[in-house]
């Protein structure tokens, strides 16, 4: 048995070029005994360890593969005791390859829906300097949306269109496709103790990378549905969902325009929210008044009422469009790069 402890992290350089990148995978199980094996088995040479993570899975996964699976990048089973969901699966296996000191951390699930073979394609990316954090889309390519189940077509989108507003990445498509890799410079800037640990995993995920200004990348991948069976629970999730969401985008609008931040965005959403207090406000004073008196409201007093209305929306609508052109574009592993500190440093006072 495996035990991942939280202890301070060795350090390692963060901006390894591609051929010396170490690259883990993190497989969370969870009744995916018939699949796990397989999924193993595809995963490519370019990946050095592999972690699987037995969610206190009662099909036994963890010890199945122990015992079945020879893979020699395998590394020891790590078990949980007690179910802590996905996100607590994957935190389990982002500090074991942290500690073991990754370069690119992947995550793939166990249940066979995610091809390891297109592992490359999501580390690429993230190893040439374009990214710290890529994950799949299954609605780039037109004809293959057609193979998704409708039903999950249209929550994905509508799903989709609310991460877009909560977590601000508006460049980016099915945010609750769970094949990701991410650089482990963008990982250690995540409060790992506070991401969401089931179902909201992904799109918490998606709201602390936001919070660090990590730039997010669109992967194409095809769906793939077997045989697998899912363990999301529908009604939970419209019960919960919408509060952590609710919740998650007024600390990034408050993280990103005020505290860290004070911008153009700033200015406009603040304005339009006054003045559609104060259009709201006087045409409720002067409807109370009408309803007292008797007398109809004149059409001056109407538009005192809607313009400040009218406006801040207008301004509202400004704010919106700041923040979709607010997206992060530097990779912060590009940021916080060794090299560029030195280059800084050894370029001196211009003359």
């Amino acid at each position: 048995m495996h035990t991942v402890h939280s202890a301070p992290l060795p350090a390692f350089n963060p901006t390894a070029p591609a051929e010396h990148a170490k690259i883990s995978v993190v497989i969370p199980c969870y009744k995916v005994r018939d699949h796990i094996l397989d999924v193993i088995r595809h995963v490519p040479d370019t990946v050095s360890d592999i972690y699987v993570v037995d969610d206190c899975c009662p099909e036994g996964t963890g010890r199945y593969v122990q015992s079945h699976c020879d893979d020699p990048r395998l590394q020891p089973v790590i078990f949980h005791e007690q179910n802590k969901g996905v996100g607590g699966a994957m935190v389990s296996g982002y500090r074991a390859a942290l500690a073991a000191g990754a370069t690119v951390v992947v995550k793939i699930d166990g249940d066979g829906q995610m091809d390891p073979r297109l592992l490359d394609r999501f580390v690429e990316p993230i190893v040439a300097g374009k990214a710290d954090y890529t994950k799949g889309n299954r609605f780039f390519d037109i004809e293959l949306v057609a193979s998704m189940p409708r039903v999950r077509l249209f929550g994905n989108s509508v799903v989709s269109l609310i991460t877009k507003l909560v977590c601000g990445y508006w460049n980016i498509m099915d945010p609750s496709n769970g094949y990701t890799a991410i650089h482990t410079t963008a990982l250690r800037h995540l409060p790992l103790d506070r991401i969401a640990p089931r179902y909201f995993f992904e799109s918490d995920m998606l709201f602390q990378l936001n919070v660090a200004r990590a730039v997010v990348m669109d992967i194409p991948m095809e769906a793939r549905y077997g045989t697998e069976t899912s363990n999301l629970n529908v009604a939970n999730v419209a019960l919960n969902f919408p509060g952590k969401y609710f919740v998650r985008f007024f600390k990034r609008i408050f993280y990103n325009y005020f505290l860290r931040d004070f911008n153009a965005g700033t200015v406009e959403l603040v304005l339009g929210l006054l003045l559609i207090l104060a259009g709201v406000g006087y045409g409720i004073l002067r409807w109370g008044m009408s309803i007292e008196s008797g007398m109809v409201a004149t059409s001056g007093q109407v538009m005192l009422s809607a313009l400040p209305i009218l406006l801040g929306f207008q301004l509202l609508i400004s704010a919106v469009a700041f923040d979709i052109g607010h997206v992060p574009t530097t990779p912060l592993h590009v940021l916080l790069s060794p090299s560029r500190t030195r280059d800084f440093v050894g370029a001196g006072p211009r003359r």
